[in-house]
């Protein structure tokens, strides 16, 4: 009873606050989210993600190296192509951008980080969706699997420690492992997105990869207003031989983060996206919040929340923060 309970004692000191902190950030927890785009010849800014560029192929290697360097964990890469067609065919060219930079990043990092790419079709394709699509219109799921494993196959060929597939679509998981493992790449990794929500946190993105999508994805990825739907995904992934699995969007979704933290065997990863990146730098710019302090707060809301690892488009500059 009061006053002999009194928890500021351990609040008073930062010393103290240190010693009993429950949740850690680290740089190692960090993934920087990277653009690359075909043919660029100087760095694009992207308007609605201050501070954020569509890279040439050699912006993209100095920050690279400049991520390593600061003790960043991995890099997420995305490709930008000058053409783009019905199937999405510039992913799977072993010439292609994304396969490109893959091999350009591992040749300078070689295993000193960990290298992961996005296998979806969304950037690649004139429609803009994540698959190709049938005759009515809507995205063909068994079609779209085709196309994943070679995806797939091609980015671990070029180098990448982890595929990440987003498309939502049923069953990829299963068919990018017997790909990866019938064409020789047992070793690769597979980070699921496996519970990934139609939301509109993504807008910011699709200006960074010059999306050409009309329309919405509601069709594959997942209704904002479901939680238990995640953990089935997360479950099917897991069996099908998912390595770790992912949560995105992360902030509107921490509760969904927890349930998978306490349900998953392997590591959990969330993606603080474009959306909430974009909210945050706005009000910094505005002089509505102290810029520094709302970007650690978020990113350790997310560690809290559960997250073995963070996607950050402020990976870099955090981890500088926090050694």
């Amino acid at each position: 009873m009061f006053p002999e309970h009194r928890p500021r004692r351990l609040r008073s000191t930062a010393a103290l606050r240190r010693l009993v902190s429950e949740t850690t950030l680290r740089p190692r927890q960090l993934i920087l989210p990277m653009f690359v785009a075909e043919g660029a010849d100087q760095p694009r800014p992207i308007a609605s993600m201050p501070g954020v560029v569509q890279h040439t192929r050699d912006s993209l290697r100095k920050a690279a190296v400049e991520a390593v360097g600061a003790g960043v964990g991995g890099l997420m890469l995305f490709g930008i192509p000058a053409h783009r067609d019905a199937t999405g065919s510039g992913g799977i060219d072993e010439n292609g951008i994304l396969n490109v930079a893959l091999r350009d990043l591992r040749s300078e990092l070689g295993d000193s980080t960990v290298l992961m790419a996005d296998t979806c079709l969304d950037e690649f394709t004139d429609h803009g969706h994540c698959g190709v699509l049938d005759d009515s219109g809507a995205v063909d799921n068994d079609a779209t699997l085709e196309l994943y494993a070679e995806m797939a196959v091609a980015q671990a060929e070029a180098g990448a420690h982890l595929v990440g597939p987003s498309g939502m679509m049923d069953g990829q998981v299963g068919v990018i492992r017997r790909a990866l493992d019938e064409a020789g790449h047992t070793g690769t990794g597979i980070l699921a997105y496996s519970a990934k929500y139609a939301s509109a946190f993504y807008g910011p993105f699709r200006e960074a990869v010059d999306s050409q999508l009309k329309g919405d994805r509601k069709t594959y990825q997942q209704d904002p207003g479901n939680a238990r739907e995640a953990l089935r995904e997360i479950e099917l992934d897991v069996e099908e031989g998912a390595d770790a699995i992912m949560i995105k969007p992360a902030l509107s979704y921490l509760d969904v983060l927890r349930q998978a933290a306490d349900a998953s065997p392997v590591p959990v990863a969330a993606y603080n996206i474009s959306g909430e990146y974009a909210m945050v730098e706005a009000a910094a710019a505005n002089g509505w919040l102290e810029r520094e302090r709302t970007i650690l707060e978020v990113l350790t809301s997310i560690r809290r929340a559960g997250a073995d690892m963070i996607l950050t488009y402020w990976a870099t500059e955090a981890a500088a923060w926090l050694d």
